[in-house]
């Protein structure tokens, strides 16, 4: 197992120690029902009135258009339903096999910076992946977290493993991050993910790691601890 390199700059526990609840939902979850309970939920952690939540889930096949989405970035209009949603970046696709996670945290009682939240969310997930021996990371001037493919023979492929896309509001987050543990790749092809056409996405699976997706949940949750500090269990607002 790869041992994970955390930068310091990018932990992001809470002031205060106390932990944030960790849920899980069974079978796939419709993307608006699972919008109005994390945008109800993160309104709620804002007014003092709920606990910060970690909430993993499935989505049914759809794509999401992001605030900086451009028309000609979605290929394939009739394929799977189209939402747009409030979070940053751009489309991409949600669907059975990646585990999605939204990240409802309180940045006031963690740390107001933006930049460094991110940096956070990828240390995140970099972490969770050397739990299969993936060695992941960012790339300049791209969204999301990348691996890249050595096939004997071919030039290195630089494909991309889990997107992040993140919205605040009154300094709590919520939408989060998405990580390809078996989804179908093909799904992908009806959109330019995240607006980049160069490079391909690849799951853990893909990569030749026999993953569930409680495998994935494991390590995240691991991970998770590593970065931004305790869980406890909680139940899941679907």
């Amino acid at each position: 197992m790869l041992a994970p390199k955390l930068n310091p700059d990018a932990l992001f526990a809470r002031r205060d120690g106390r932990p944030a609840g960790w849920a899980t939902s069974s079978g796939q979850v419709p993307y608006p029902e699972a919008v109005a309970a994390m945008e109800a939920r993160a309104a709620a952690i804002a007014a003092g009135e709920a606990e910060e939540l970690v909430w993993l889930l499935e989505h049914p096949p759809l794509y999401t258009a992001g605030v900086s989405s451009r028309a000609e970035d979605l290929l394939s209009p009739d394929r799977f339903p189209v939402f747009a949603t409030g979070r940053g970046g751009k489309y991409t696709y949600h669907g059975p096999g990646q585990r999605v996670a939204y990240v409802m945290l309180d940045l006031t009682r963690r740390r107001r910076d933006v930049r460094a939240f991110v940096a956070a969310l990828e240390t995140w997930v970099i972490g969770a992946l050397t739990h299969f021996n993936v060695e992941a990371e960012v790339r300049p001037g791209r969204v999301g977290v990348w691996v890249d493919r050595k096939t004997p023979g071919l030039p290195v492929a630089e494909e991309k493993i889990a997107a992040i896309g993140v919205k605040l509001r009154k300094w709590v987050s919520f939408h989060g991050i998405s990580l390809n543990v078996e989804p179908d790749l093909e799904h992908f092809g009806g959109i330019v993910p995240c607006g980049i056409a160069e490079h391909g996405v690849t799951s853990l699976v893909a990569l030749g790691r026999p993953v569930t997706l409680a495998d994935a949940d494991e390590a995240l949750r691991r991970s998770f601890t590593e970065v931004f500090g305790p869980v406890v269990e909680a139940e899941a607002p679907l």
